[in-house]
């Protein structure tokens, strides 16, 4: 369930906590993204605090709030850039967005598969995507002191598993918030002592919010049909006896053309024959098949009449 505007906006912009995590974050993202000039920068969840950054550089910054959050207006100071927008369904075409940020938005969403399958529907080709998420193994994913109290925490290894399986190529992993998430002051003055040592030791297991650059996969379209052409002809007529020569018999075995034909066979022989000679009929006895029997001289070719004694 995603957290409130109006307490989001409070967290990073009215608690000295709120504006040291705004400030260790911002840094995190900078050391992986140092130039976005003339790109097209998009945040989504509560990232508003993110993209301040990117305002005077970029060519285009767009702040999308997801509506079971709710929307506020950013920048206060200048035209508004921020807008309400499903959670799966944004108001971008495809490929717009060259850099997109999404904060506050993946842990607490209900349907955290379509929103990477519309991550990935905006971006460009090769374009780069940062998510942010509460640190597993850190000690802010087990405070309520802060919003990365809340949701599904991640460890690195399943958020890049998450991110691959939905055709991103995970980069970098960084890790931010090494401090204890605490509002009492003397905590709030040791901050950056926190998180230079953090940095500098790589102790990405104790971070509050681990963050995972991943950039958008293309992949390149089968090619389909015949490798290599047929350079012999086709044989239509294959199977079929030549003229004049030895046709395979039904059994396996070969015999010459016009020995032990059948009746059928013997006739239309003596049709073919016929119109070879100019038309005139010529009458030749039927061939009987080697393997027919003979016909018995005695039999009668109509039966007898029967005798007055037979009536």
């Amino acid at each position: 369930m995603h957290l409130d505007v109006i307490d989001l906006r409070r967290f990073y912009y009215r608690t000295p906590l709120g504006r040291a995590t705004q400030r260790s974050l911002q840094d995190a993202i900078r050391a992986l993204w140092p130039d976005v000039s003339g790109e097209t920068v998009a945040g989504f969840g509560f990232a508003a605090p993110l993209l301040r950054p990117f305002l005077k550089e970029a060519a285009r910054v767009i702040c999308l709030m997801p509506a079971p959050q709710g929307v506020c207006r950013w920048p206060p100071e200048g035209p508004n850039a921020s807008v309400l927008t499903d959670e799966t369904h944004w108001p971008l075409t495809a490929g717009q967005v060259d850099r997109l940020i999404v904060a506050h938005a993946l842990e607490t969403s209900e349907r955290p598969g379509a929103l990477l399958e519309e991550m990935h529907r905006v971006l460009a080709p090769e374009g780069k995507a940062i998510v942010i998420a509460p640190n597993r193994t850190g000690m802010w994913a087990r405070s309520d002191a802060t919003p990365f109290g809340h949701g599904r925490p991640y460890s690195a290894s399943q958020l890049e598993a998450t991110l691959r399986s939905h055709d991103f190529a995970p980069e970098r992993t960084e890790a931010a918030l090494y401090g204890p998430p605490s509002h009492r002051r003397y905590w709030l003055k040791t901050h950056r002592l926190w998180e230079g040592a953090g940095r500098r030791l790589d102790a990405q297991r104790l971070g509050g919010a681990v963050l995972v650059e991943a950039t958008r996969r293309i992949y390149a379209m089968p090619r389909s049909g015949l490798k290599e052409k047929s350079l012999s002809p086709l044989e239509v007529l294959e199977g079929l006896a030549k003229p004049g020569g030895v046709r395979p018999a039904a059994g396996g075995g070969a015999r010459p053309a016009g020995r032990g034909l059948t009746s059928r066979e013997s006739g239309g022989r003596g049709l073919a024959e016929r119109a070879a000679q100019g038309g005139r009929a010529v009458v030749r006895p039927l061939a009987w098949s080697q393997n027919s029997s003979p016909m018995p001289q005695d039999t009668p070719l109509h039966p007898p009449e029967p005798t007055p004694t037979d009536r």
